[in-house]
């Protein structure tokens, strides 16, 4: 009898637009073979999504949600701007940012998770609402923080409804002070956060791949300028500092005051705060990001539409 592996159920979740659970079902009663699984979800009505599973998702919403010293973020994508105002699909992204508390930033766990009052896992509950919608949809992405003392902050750009909208930002503050003031703050670098669009916490939090890549277009660069090595050295390390200061948020300039570091901003909360305040995280997700969107025609899809 052929294994029923993780790797078959998500091939056919993937093929069929069917629940997790439903995809291992079927796989079972087939004995493994994916076409025969497809055609017992079919029999089963439970493959609903399935004509909708190709097409490209980038809009949606993004979704926060906080509770004590935690905060997660989730991005629930869907076919069109027209289920972002859809008020069954906002309730559904704001139970996913729910769930999302507990799932430690982890999307098959978010996935798996018991949907409220259906008790069905959510990977499951997004099946319904694809058949109830008739849109693509996916839970793209997850991210959650918690501190011990402190507060774990949230912005909603462009906020559509309660924690709802195009961009969601948190940020994790550690301290010990002023609960109330370190709100504040926290609300404040996470607007900052929203704005300046930071890739990385600190220095050394960059990508690798990223620096060396930067590194070695400025090294280009000046080398056209035919100056010498040492000197080209110089000109690099200058220029990375300047990159530095575009991607991390300790290094970037404050957008509130548009003078100050968020590093020093950080340094001087403590003094206000009562407590030293230290930035352990942030996310921030911006809807659609990196989704290569399909451009269409739209005249002629009617041509063709009307030539059929």
């Amino acid at each position: 009898m052929t294994q029923i592996t993780a790797a078959l159920v998500k091939e056919l979740r993937e093929s069929s637009g069917a629940g997790m659970m439903d995809c291992k079902k079927a796989l079972t009663e087939a004995g493994g073979d994916l076409d025969a699984a497809v055609d017992w979800l079919r029999k089963k009505g439970l493959a609903a999504a399935a004509k909708k599973a190709g097409r490209v998702a980038a809009e949606g919403l993004v979704g926060v949600a906080s509770q004590g010293t935690s905060g997660a973020v989730v991005e629930v994508n869907a076919e069109t701007d027209f289920v972002a105002r859809n008020q069954d699909f906002q309730g559904f992204v704001s139970s996913t940012a729910t769930i999302a508390l507990g799932t430690e930033g982890n999307l098959e766990s978010l996935l798996a998770a018991s949907y409220p009052d259906s008790g069905a896992a959510l990977s499951d509950q997004l099946t319904t609402m694809i058949a109830k919608i008739g849109e693509n949809m996916s839970v793209r992405r997850t991210a959650q923080f918690s501190v011990e003392s402190g507060v774990v902050s949230s912005y909603v750009h462009n906020q559509i409804a309660p924690g709802l909208g195009k961009i969601g930002v948190l940020v994790a503050l550690e301290s010990t002070g002023d609960a109330d003031k370190l709100a504040a703050l926290g609300k404040q670098l996470a607007m900052h956060v929203a704005a300046a669009h930071p890739t990385a916490l600190d220095k050394d939090d960059v990508d690798a791949s990223s620096l060396d890549r930067e590194r070695d277009v400025l090294s280009e660069q000046a080398r056209a300028s035919g100056k010498p090595e040492e000197i080209i050295a110089k000109m690099v390390e200058g220029r990375l500092r300047k990159y530095y200061e575009e991607v991390c948020l300790l290094e970037q300039t404050y957008v509130i005051d548009g003078e100050t570091k968020v590093r020093k901003v950080i340094e001087n909360a403590g003094n206000d705060v009562g407590a030293p305040v230290k930035l352990t995280g942030f996310a921030r997700f911006q809807l659609g990001e990196g989704i290569e969107k399909e451009e269409s025609d739209f005249a002629a899809e009617v041509a063709a539409t009307l030539g059929s």
